[in-house]
This record gives structure tokens, C-alpha cells and sequence, in this order.
């Protein structure tokens, strides 16, 4: 074989490696873009670097940055270090566990403690059970459930959201007995933290669904459960 032919060749060669490296890298960013369209892009938080008991005073040892999906981002949660120094947790936190509001019990970002922040919305939504939430003081955190309406097939229920912050409760409005006489317990209006996306996902449930409730969670609880769903052929 001639040294043309062995260079040809190897162009040839060359040629293919680059073009299979590039589809990679292609099929690859679009994997990426795929996956931050489902999730969200990552977003800056702090987290716990080890295990913290209640009543502690954060220091920056105490503290480390990571980077989460945007979805699973908590809204409250401290994008900087430096905005958690030195405050003291309400209750215990995990290693990893993102630093909030909600276990410091104070504004991690600024504002106030019902302030809104980039990307927040407050939404009013008529939930069940307001005696229930007698004692939940604005900042508690609340898993939203969902009830859909038999009349329109098999009911079900499902948590819609995990570990939002409750801002405040007010009373139902007593058109909202009226409409429905055979309700055990009188309606409340919640007004929830949430994201754009989430207020209008509440919305719409408030609108077609059944009913909505409010599951308050003790201090410190964060933990994800899940899309749990329980259906009429459950029971």
C-alpha cells in the first residue's frame, strides 16, 4: 500500500472519529436539554455538610454549596452560604438537607418572612379541614392533597405538592357552606408560596377537582414521599 493511499485512508479514518464524536455530542446535549426541560436547569442552594441538631448557630464549616434541579429546588431555600451564618436551626437537619426558611425559622433571603422572591407567587386556594390548621402559624410547612370528583370517574386522591409554605389562613366564605351542606368541616382560604407553574396547577384543581386539603408537617420535617395516590377501588 502506498503512503497516499495509507494517508487517504487515514483522513477517511479521521474524518469518521470526528463525525461519530460529534453525533455523541449532540445526542448527549440534547439528552441535557431533554432533562432540563422535565426538571428544570440546576439552581444554586445550600445545604447541610453534616448532620445539625435543633437550636444550632451556623457557622460557614456547618454549611457547603450544591447545585439542584429546579424542580426540586425548595423556594425558600438559601442560595449563599453567607445568607445563613449565624442564624440557629429550629429543628434538626439532615446531612444534605437544604437550609430554608422554614428550619430556621426566619428569612434566608431576604424580604421578610412573607416576602416573595424571584420566581414565587402567592395563590389563594378554598382548602377542607380548617379546623385542622387551627394552630399552623404563617411559615408552616404543608403537603397539598387533592380529591378528584367521583361524578366524573373512579376518585381518587394524591399529594399534588410536598412541603409548601403556608403565608396565611382566613375563613371560607360562607357561600362556600352554602354550596356544599353535607361538608364535615367549614372551608378555609389558604395563601401558599409557590411557583408560577404551582399556582396554576392549583388553580386548576380548586376549579375541577373535588376538593383540596392541607396536611400540616412538624418542624423540620422535609422529607419527599412522593406522588402517593389512593383510588376509590383502593378502599
Amino acid at each position: 500500500m502506498s503512503r497516499a493511499v495509507r494517508r487517504r485512508r487515514g483522513a477517511a479514518l479521521l474524518a469518521v472519529a470526528i463525525a461519530c464524536g460529534a453525533l455523541a455530542a449532540a445526542q448527549v446535549q440534547g439528552r441535557v436539554a431533554e432533562l432540563e426541560r422535565s426538571v428544570g436547569a440546576p439552581v444554586a442552594v445550600v445545604v447541610a455538610a453534616r448532620d445539625l441538631e435543633p437550636g444550632t448557630e451556623l457557622a460557614a464549616g456547618d454549611l457547603r454549596a450544591a447545585e439542584v434541579p429546579a424542580r426540586y429546588a425548595p423556594p425558600d431555600a438559601a442560595s449563599a452560604p453567607a445568607q445563613a451564618v449565624g442564624l440557629t436551626t429550629a429543628g434538626p437537619i439532615a446531612a444534605g438537607s437544604p437550609i430554608t426558611a422554614g428550619v430556621l425559622g426566619a428569612d434566608v433571603a431576604g424580604g421578610g418572612p412573607g416576602a416573595l422572591r424571584r420566581g414565587e407567587r402567592a395563590v389563594d386556594v378554598r382548602v377542607a379541614g380548617g379546623a385542622a390548621l387551627a394552630d399552623a402559624a404563617p411559615g408552616t410547612r404543608v403537603d397539598v392533597l387533592v380529591s378528584t370528583d367521583p361524578t366524573d370517574g373512579p376518585g381518587r386522591s394524591f399529594v399534588a405538592l410536598e412541603d409548601v409554605e403556608l403565608l396565611g389562613l382566613g375563613a371560607g366564605a360562607p357561600s362556600d357552606l352554602a354550596a356544599d351542606p353535607a361538608a364535615t368541616a367549614p372551608a378555609a382560604t389558604a395563601t401558599l408560596r409557590v411557583t408560577l407553574r404551582q399556582a396554576v396547577y392549583l388553580t386548576a384543581a380548586e376549579a375541577f377537582s373535588g376538593g383540596l386539603r392541607l396536611l400540616p408537617r412538624p418542624p423540620g420535617d422535609r422529607r419527599r414521599v412522593g406522588r402517593a395516590t389512593v383510588g376509590a377501588t383502593d378502599l
